[in-house]
């Protein structure tokens, strides 16, 4: 019966990808003009539905809280349509009369697309909208965990789009989810480009397949309150951020480093706003409930409130607690506190000053090989520099909350809820995912200079100084051998 199951999705895949193969020269035709009353359709049907959207995905998943899988939603269908409302992607993008190149826009085909159940109505809306704006056919594989609540957004988004003009076959998912199913998809001769968002699982499959891929991830992501920084701002900060959804937003705080001249302000200003540093006998605890005896993540506490972990690791916090602390002096690779911890949980580091404690962000950084988001809270501009030439990051974020910052809602990052990785080997860019990169870019350049008559003018050249110097070479020849002959018979 697996069997059957396997060849069925295969097949399934295989059906689909033809399909959106076909559909998509049809769409490759469409002008942007035509592709934005398709991108608002859709937008306005499925905005509709954005709260009953994320009640269902958190009921069927488990992880963070509806009430903020709604505001990303929210995010989605407003800020972020806005950013792409004002994008031209396909057709004649710029032309520059003064050196006479001209840039095409073209769409790269068909793309297949890997959503977490962490954030599985955002990020599905959002490949949606950039594969319409951007004129590609795009096929997704469900999240098992968030399969139910993804089938209905894309059902609405799928009605909303032929009623507007899509061409059928141009937006699809695969009903029976397997490994093989999915692994199809990422090899045939259709897909064009792979896009993973924080699914792990399938990176290796994806690396495997020989496609171009772009993966967005999380990361263990450090955030460093250095002291010139407004400390108590920072704080609010970090515990807006990191209470987000429980934790799972993809750059997120992770390990937080203080310098240690503010060290204890920060300190009681994260107690007085709700903060909990545990013993280490608590932080054992919810250790093993974190993490299994193989250190691997135990995908049931993901995203669990405070008071549901404190509570499955049998120990007692404070009633209004909002966030759970331990501290750490060194970073291992055997400690599950230097992992990502995508929960309500941060990993407390002092430092003596900048520079030690820039060296403890890139131990951080490197531990896992994710290099995704650092954030820094500091008014010196030459520590902010600093930080930004000598860490392995993809995104840098300045005195904002990572989880806002990162996503470009408090920052002026493209706004986006694919965030690139930035290690090397994940992916094709670790940029904030754009209708961009799902567009190849032809460019048309007019001849501006003669070069065949100025070829044939410098060869004509070469000849006759070639020619001067074959003649000089001779006549000295001649000469020394005329002088040798009357030597030889005046002798």
């Amino acid at each position: 019966m697996i069997a059957d199951k396997d060849l069925l999705s295969i097949q399934q895949a295989r059906i689909l990808l033809e399909n959106a193969k076909i559909a998509q020269k049809k769409l490759a035709e469409f002008s942007q003009e035509k592709l934005d009353v398709i991108f608002e359709g859709v937008l306005i049907e499925v905005s509709k539905h954005v709260q009953s959207l994320a009640i269902m995905s958190h009921e069927e998943t488990g992880y963070g809280r509806w009430q903020d899988k709604l505001v990303k939603n929210r995010f989605v269908c407003e800020q972020v349509a806005t950013a792409l409302r004002e994008m031209r992607l396909v057709g004649i993008l710029s032309k520059d009369k003064q050196t006479k190149v001209m840039e095409v826009g073209v769409p790269l085909g068909v793309v297949v697309s890997l959503v977490s159940a962490m954030s599985p109505i955002s990020t599905t809306i959002y490949n949606v909208l950039l594969a319409i704006k951007s004129g590609n056919a795009l096929v997704f594989s469900l999240h098992p965990r968030a399969a139910k609540s993804m089938q209905y957004v894309l059902d609405i988004m799928i009605t909303a789009a032929h009623a507007h003009g899509l061409p059928k076959g141009c937006l699809s998912y695969l009903e029976t989810i397997t490994q093989g199913g999915t692994e199809t998809l990422f090899k045939h001769p259709a897909t064009s480009l792979i896009m993973i968002s924080s699914v792990f699982g399938m990176l290796q499959t994806a690396i495997a397949s020989g496609k171009p891929f772009i993966f967005g991830g999380t990361g263990n992501g450090p955030v460093f309150i250095e002291r010139t920084a407004n400390i108590e701002k920072a704080v609010q900060d970090i515990i807006t951020s990191k209470t987000f959804d429980n934790g799972i937003a993809p750059s997120a705080e992770q390990s937080l480093v203080l310098d240690a001249k503010i060290a204890q302000q920060a300190r009681d200003l994260l107690v007085a706003k709700g903060a909990y540093f545990m013993s280490d006998a608590e932080a054992d605890k919810l250790a093993t409930i974190l993490f299994s005896c193989d250190r691997k993540r135990n995908k049931e506490t993901v995203g669990m409130s405070v008071n549901d972990l404190a509570k499955k690791a049998q120990f007692t916090i404070p009633a209004q607690t909002t966030l759970l602390i331990v501290d750490r002096k060194y970073v291992r690779d055997i400690d599950p506190y230097s992992k990502e911890l995508l929960a309500p949980v941060l990993t407390c580091y002092t430092e003596d000053d900048w520079q030690n404690a820039c060296e403890k962000c890139i131990e951080l950084l490197i531990v896992e090989g994710n290099s995704h988001t650092l954030t820094i809270h500091s008014n010196d501009e030459n520590v902010i520099e600093q930080f930004a030439l000598k860490k392995p990051v993809a995104r840098l974020l300045v005195n904002t909350p990572a989880a806002f910052g990162g996503m470009g809602f408090s920052t002026n990052l493209f706004p986006a809820l694919t965030l690139g990785s930035g290690t090397s080997g994940y992916g094709i860019t670790s940029d904030n995912v754009t209708p961009m990169h799902l567009t190849y870019i032809r460019k048309v350049a007019y001849g501006v200079r003669n070069i065949t008559h100025e070829n044939d003018h410098h060869t004509s050249n070469q000849i006759e100084n070639d020619e001067s110097d074959r003649m000089q070479i001779l006549r000295k020849v001649l000469h020394k051998a005329i002088t040798a002959l009357d030597t030889s018979r005046m002798n």
